[in-house]
């Protein structure tokens, strides 16, 4: 069965404009794995939870480099929603004993130096940083 929700900009898009702005400023290709893992869970975990069926969420996407700090910046129009307010899993307890969900954005804490969230125009707004060397 399909999914009926949607984005208007699709996964593989953002992840050819990510390895574009990648490439441009030079950055070493093996660097960039955890961005786009990033990337993937947060673009999932939004068009999942942050669109019914038949509606179509817009994302944006931008990348930038000052040495040492490459920023990425995630942006959607789905309904406001923090996914730093969520409690960190409990990675101690068994698989039947956890809650669901949680893992993904754990998991983007894990990869990333520093990651914050804010609502701007009407938009969530998260953005990834991460120490290059």
């Amino acid at each position: 069965m399909d999914d009926p929700r949607a984005a208007e900009t699709d996964l593989s898009t953002l992840m050819g404009e990510l390895t574009s702005a990648w490439d441009a400023a030079g950055l070493p290709v093996d660097a960039r794995f955890p961005f786009e893992l990033a990337l993937e869970e947060i673009f999932v975990n939004a068009i999942t939870h942050g669109a019914t069926a038949g509606e179509t969420r817009h994302f944006e996407l931008r990348f930038s480099y000052a040495r040492p700090r490459a920023t990425l910046v995630l942006r959607d129009d789905a309904p406001p929603f923090d996914p730093l307010s969520l409690a960190a899993p409990d990675l101690a307890a068994g698989l039947d004993e956890r809650g669901m969900g949680g893992l993904g954005i754990h998991l983007v804490r894990e990869l990333m130096d520093e990651v914050s969230y804010r609502r701007v125009d009407g938009r969530n707004e998260l953005t990834l940083s991460k120490h290059i060397d």
